[in-house]
C-alpha cells in the first residue's frame, strides 16, 4: 500500500435569533467582554438577598446550574466557585432545549471544547490544544475509546460536568485538556413519574423515548428508573443510514437512614450503513482545490460501522456521622465495534476523475474496562477551624486490541470518482487475525486531598496521587514482538488556593503535574517517553443573583514535553505506520471567559469565550486542526402575559480558522487548509400545550453555513451538517 497511516489510526483514534456578523480576534474578545461586563454590573446592582432556604436555591435548574457540588477535579465536594479550575455544567434543561441526541451535540456548544469529525463515523474532542481522553461516569474515571463515551445517547444523563485543565489527581495518567463527567439519571422521585417523547426530523429521522421512575416500596425507599429509546434516520451524505436503541435501568435503595445502594446497567446499539470512512480529498493532482457537494461520499454500499456499548455499576454510600462518609464503586464498560469499510486515497485527476485507489478493511474490537474505587471523606477540626479531607484508592483494568480480515481479489481503483455511487464490489474476506494493540493496561493509585480553612476568606487545597501504570501487549501485526511498559510510583501533586474577595466573588490559582504514558514509536521502533509537564491556572469566579448566575474568568498555561509529532518521511521499522518524534517544550497558554445562569427572570444564558496558542519549541502549532479562538452561546427566554406558554431560544458557535496546513500535490508547498472562520446558529421554539405536554421545534444551522472538519492524519476533510430541523413532542406525568 502507498498509504502509511492506517494502523496508526486504528490504534490512536481518536443563540440568538439574529445572525452574528463578527470576525477577528479583537471584535470577538470585545463581544465576549460586552456580553459579560454589563450583565455582571446589572447582577451586582439588582442581586436579591440570598435565599433563606438553601435547598430551594440548590433545587433550581437553570443554564449552567443543576449541580451545587462536584468531585470531578479533586474528589472533595466543592461548589463551582470553590473549585480552583474552570468548570462548566450542562443541565438536563439545556440538553432538551437544544434537542441534543448524543453527548457530542452538547459538547460542541460547551465553553473551551472543540469537536472535529475524523470521518462520518468518529469525532475527536480537544481543549486548550490537547485531545480529551479523560471521561467519568458518575465520577468514576474511564479511558475513552475509538468511538467513545461522547457518542452515547443523552437520554440516560441528568447533566454533564466539564473540568478544563489537567485532572491527574483523580485520573492518574491523562492529557491536560479536560475531564468530562457524565452524570447518569437516578431514581430520585419516590412516586410514579416519567416522560414520554416523540421526535421527527430531517432526513427521515424518527425517535421515541420513555423515561419512567417507579417506587418498589410503599415509602419509596427502594425505587427504579428505566429509560428506553429507539431511532432511525438517513443522512445528508449519500448512502448513509443509521438506526439503533438505548436501554438503561437503575435501582436506588435507601438501606436505612445512613446507607444508599445504587446499581444499574445500560445497553446501546447503533447500526450504521454506507458510512464514509476517511475524508474527501482537498486537491486534484494538478494542485487545484476540489469543491464537492456536501452529499459526496467515498463509501461503498456494503460499508457498515456497528457498535454496541454496555455498562454496569454498583455504588454503595454510607454516612458514619453527619461529617464523615464513605463510597465504594465497582463499574464495568464494554464496547464492541464491527466496521467493514472501504478506504480511498490517491491523486485524483480533475478531468477524468481517475486516480483514487481503494482498499477494503473489516476491523473488529471489543475493549473492556473494569474500575474499582473506594473513598472516605469528611470534616475535621484543627487550630480552631473546620477543614475537609478525602482519601481514596482506585484500580482500572483495560483490555483492548484490533482484529482485521484482509480482502481477497480486490478491485484496485474506484474508476471515475466524479461518478462514484458506492457500487464497488465487496471482496471475498480472508481469515480474521490480530491487527494491532492487543494487550492489557492496568492502573492503580491512592490519593488524598484536603481543604484547609486557613482564614475566614482563604482556603488551601493540597493533595497528591501515587500511581502505578503497566501495559502488557501481546504479539500482533502492529506489534510483532510482545512488550511490557511499566511506570511505578508516579507522584501527581495538586495545589489550589481560593480567596473570597466578597461573599460572592473569589479569586483562585491552581497547579498540578502531567503524566501520560504513550504507545507511539519512533523511527528506530522505540516507544516514546511518557508525556510530562505542568499545568497552571488562575482566575476569578462569582456567584451572582442569589446564586442563579455564575461568572468566571481564567488564564492558563500548560508546559509539556515528549508531545508526539509525526516524523515526516519515516516509518516504524517493519510496519507501514508513520514514526513519531517527541517534541520538547510544547506550551499552551490562553484565557477563558464564561457566564451561565439566569441573567433576568425567565431568561437563561450560557456564554463562553476561549482564546489560546499551542506550539512546540520550534513554534509549530500542535493539534493544528483545532481552532485557537472559539465562542459558545446558548439561551432560552420564557415569554410572559398572553404568550406565557411560549419559550424561544437557541445556540451559536463561532470558531476561528485553525492553523492546519497540508502539502499541495502539484507545488509541494504547504498551504492553509483549515476551515475558514465560521458561525453556526441554531434556533428553538417551545409551546406548552398543557401543563404536562410541550411541543418543540429546533432548526439547526439556520443559515445553512457550509463548513468542514479536518485533522492531522488525512489530507482531506469532512463536511458538517447543513440546515436541518427536529420536531419533538414531550409529555410528563
Amino acid at each position: 500500500m502507498e498509504w502509511a497511516g492506517l494502523q496508526m489510526l486504528r490504534k490512536h483514534p481518536v443563540a440568538s435569533r439574529a445572525r452574528f456578523g463578527l470576525a477577528g480576534s479583537a471584535s470577538f474578545g470585545a463581544l465576549a467582554a460586552a456580553l459579560l461586563v454589563p450583565t455582571l454590573a446589572v447582577a451586582a446592582e439588582e442581586a436579591p438577598p440570598p435565599a433563606e432556604d438553601k435547598a430551594q436555591v440548590e433545587a433550581l435548574v437553570v443554564y449552567g446550574r443543576g449541580a451545587t457540588a462536584n468531585t470531578a477535579a479533586t474528589g472533595l465536594d466543592l461548589t463551582p466557585r470553590e473549585t480552583p479550575q474552570s468548570l462548566s455544567v450542562i443541565t438536563r434543561e439545556q440538553i432538551e432545549d437544544q434537542g441534543a441526541f448524543k453527548a457530542t451535540e452538547m459538547l460542541a456548544y460547551t465553553t473551551g471544547i472543540s469537536l472535529k469529525a475524523v470521518d462520518r463515523g468518529r469525532n475527536q474532542l480537544a481543549a486548550r490544544g490537547f485531545e480529551i481522553g479523560n471521561f467519568q461516569l458518575d465520577g468514576v474515571p474511564f479511558e475513552n475509546g475509538n468511538i467513545g463515551l461522547e457518542e452515547t445517547s443523552t437520554a440516560i444523563y441528568e447533566r454533564i460536568e466539564v473540568v478544563r485543565g489537567a485532572t491527574g489527581l483523580m485520573h492518574g495518567a491523562g492529557e491536560p485538556s479536560a475531564s468530562i463527567n457524565l452524570i447518569r439519571k437516578h431514581a430520585t422521585a419516590r412516586e410514579l413519574t416519567g416522560q414520554l417523547s416523540l421526535e421527527a426530523g430531517s432526513w427521515s429521522r424518527f425517535s421515541s423515548t420513555a423515561d419512567v421512575t417507579v417506587p418498589f416500596t410503599k415509602d419509596g425507599s427502594v425505587r427504579g428508573r428505566f429509560v428506553a429509546q429507539v431511532y432511525d434516520q438517513d443522512a445528508f451524505v449519500d448512502l448513509e443510514h443509521s438506526k439503533g436503541f438505548t436501554l438503561y435501568g437503575v435501582i436506588d435503595a435507601d438501606l436505612g437512614e445512613n446507607t444508599r445502594l445504587r446499581l444499574g446497567a445500560s445497553h446501546q446499539r447503533d447500526e450504521r450503513s454506507g458510512v464514509l470512512w476517511g475524508q474527501l480529498p482537498y486537491w486534484y493532482s494538478n494542485g487545484t482545490r476540489t469543491n464537492w457537494d456536501r452529499s459526496k461520499t467515498s463509501a461503498a454500499r456494503w460499508n457498515q460501522w456497528d457498535t454496541t456499548e454496555q455498562a454496569a455499576f454498583v455504588t454503595l454510600e454510607h454516612s458514619f456521622s453527619p461529617r464523615w462518609s464513605a463510597r465504594g464503586d465497582l463499574s464495568y464498560h464494554r464496547q464492541e465495534e464491527d466496521s467493514k469499510l472501504l478506504w480511498m486515497w490517491g491523486a485524483l485527476d480533475a478531468q477524468t476523475g481517475q486516480g483514487m485507489s481503494a482498499w477494503p478493511y473489516w476491523f473488529g474490537s471489543k475493549p473492556e474496562q473494569w474500575n474499582a474505587s473506594l473513598s472516605v471523606k469528611g470534616a475535621y477540626d484543627l487550630f480552631g477551624r473546620e477543614h475537609e479531607l478525602v482519601v481514596g484508592a482506585s484500580y482500572n483494568r483495560l483490555s483492548n486490541g484490533w482484529t482485521n480480515r484482509e480482502p481477497v481479489g480486490v478491485q484496485p481503483d474506484s474508476g471515475d470518482f466524479h461518478r462514484w455511487d458506492g457500487r464497488y464490489p465487496e471482496p471475498v474476506w480472508g481469515p480474521r487475525f490480530r491487527s494491532s494493540g492487543f494487550g492489557v493496561t492496568t492502573q492503580s493509585g491512592v490519593y488524598a486531598a484536603t481543604r484547609f480553612q486557613v482564614t475566614d476568606d482563604l482556603k488551601l487545597i493540597a493533595g497528591g496521587r501515587l500511581s502505578q501504570w503497566k501495559r502488557e501487549e501481546a504479539v500482533s501485526q502492529g506489534s510483532p514482538t510482545p512488550y511490557t511498559m511499566k511506570h511505578d510510583n508516579v507522584f501527581t501533586p495538586y495545589v489550589g488556593v481560593i480567596y473570597d474577595i466578597t461573599d460572592t466573588v473569589s479569586a483562585y490559582a491552581s497547579y498540578t503535574s502531567i503524566f501520560d504514558p504513550q504507545t507511539y514509536r519512533d523511527r528506530n521502533g522505540r516507544y516514546l517517553d511518557p508525556l510530562e509537564g505542568d499545568n497552571y491556572e488562575a482566575g476569578v469566579k462569582a456567584d451572582l443573583l442569589g446564586g442563579l448566575l455564575r461568572a468566571s474568568a481564567a488564564v492558563f498555561r500548560v508546559e509539556q514535553n515528549n508531545f508526539p509529532v509525526v516524523d515526516e518521511g519515516h516509518l516504524i521499522p517493519g510496519t507501514v505506520d508513520p514514526a513519531y518524534r517527541a517534541a520538547e517544550g510544547t506550551v499552551s497558554k490562553g484565557y477563558e471567559l464564561e457566564l451561565a445562569g439566569e441573567v433576568m427572570p425567565d431568561w437563561d444564558v450560557s456564554v463562553g469565550w476561549t482564546q489560546f496558542s499551542a506550539d512546540d519549541a520550534d513554534g509549530a502549532p500542535v493539534q493544528a486542526h483545532h481552532p485557537r479562538r472559539v465562542l459558545r452561546l446558548s439561551t432560552k427566554y420564557r415569554l410572559s402575559g398572553a404568550l406565557e406558554r411560549f419559550s424561544i431560544g437557541g445556540s451559536m458557535r463561532w470558531e476561528s480558522r485553525p492553523p492546519q496546513t497540508a502539502e499541495n500535490p502539484a507545488t509541494k508547498l504547504k498551504e492553509a487548509v483549515g476551515q475558514p472562520a465560521y458561525t453556526v446558529v441554531n434556533l428553538m421554539a417551545q409551546y406548552e400545550l398543557t401543563d404536562q405536554t410541550t411541543i418543540q421545534l429546533n432548526v439547526n444551522n439556520v443559515f445553512d453555513e457550509s463548513y468542514y472538519s479536518n485533522n492531522t492524519w488525512f489530507a482531506g476533510f469532512v463536511y458538517a451538517e447543513p440546515r436541518n430541523a427536529r420536531l419533538t413532542l414531550r409529555h410528563s406525568f
